[in-house]
């Protein structure tokens, strides 16, 4: 098993990308923090794992609150001993709002979930990682974090810093035995929509006008495919990297 003896932790793994990540983590052996906001769905996953011989615990966690940040990683701490692996997967939309709409609080709001989110976590994990000269940490960027309109301007701002603070992390802390990359997924087949409760008619105009060039929507699992081959030692030469799953979309 490609994760034996492995701590995991997972953010916004009640479902979708998430959950799939932490199920395939504790196939492979790892013990898993299941953590999310929704934290009845993520014991829901947890029972799942347990159903099949694994290791996990739910924390319920807003990764937009600092003190909840804290705890998620004590808890990690605390149950399993330490921390090896930070899969920052938590996030949320932004409605398609484009940059003349765009409220403080839609800007503010998606900034917390999806960028500072993240830096929280690494910022908390990065001293049990420098203890013991190893660690892995994974971001879900988006690939709109790599082009101008797949989505708002606030989740299009978002998902590049992401991408920014992969690369500074990863390359700051290469020599310490850490390494930090994200996936950058297309289209996936998840519940993020959720949080589109009212698309912008001018921005989802935008930013869907390359959709037809789209070759497939994606699956949860896919994603968590890529997210284990980050985690594990077949990438230990990856480091400060963004890898694009989307069957192609972006290459056009």
């Amino acid at each position: 098993m490609k994760l034996a003896g492995k701590v995991a932790v997972v953010t916004g793994a009640a479902s979708g990308m998430g959950k799939e990540i932490a199920l395939l983590f504790a196939a492979e052996g790892a013990k898993v923090v299941v953590s999310d906001l929704n934290v009845e769905s993520a014991g829901k996953v947890v029972e799942e794992i347990s159903s099949k011989g694994g290791t996990a615990l739910a924390v319920a966690a807003n990764v937009a609150r600092e003190d909840d940040v804290q705890n998620l990683i004590d808890t990690a701490v605390k149950e399993y001993g330490t921390l090896d692996i930070l899969i920052n997967n938590a996030g949320i939309m932004d409605n398609f709002v484009p940059a003349g709409d765009l409220t403080d609080e839609v800007w503010d709001r998606v900034f917390a979930v999806n960028t500072t989110g993240p830096m929280r976590t690494i910022r908390k994990a990065i001293p049990i990682f420098l203890e013991k000269q190893s660690g892995v940490i994974v971001n879900v960027a988006s690939a709109g974090g790599l082009f101008g309109s797949r989505a708002g301007a606030a989740y299009t701002a978002a998902k590049h810093a992401v991408v920014g603070l992969t690369k500074n992390v990863g390359y700051q802390y290469a020599k310490t035995g850490i390494r930090c990359n994200a996936i950058a997924p297309g289209g996936v087949a998840t519940n993020i929509a959720a949080s589109m409760t009212a698309p912008n008619p001018f921005g989802a105009e935008r930013a869907m006008s390359g959709i037809n060039l789209n070759p497939r929507t994606g699956e949860p699992a896919e994603i968590a495919k890529v997210a284990l081959f980050l985690a594990s030692d077949d990438s230990s030469f990856v480091n400060g990297t963004v890898i694009t799953a989307d069957a192609g979309w972006t290459a056009y």
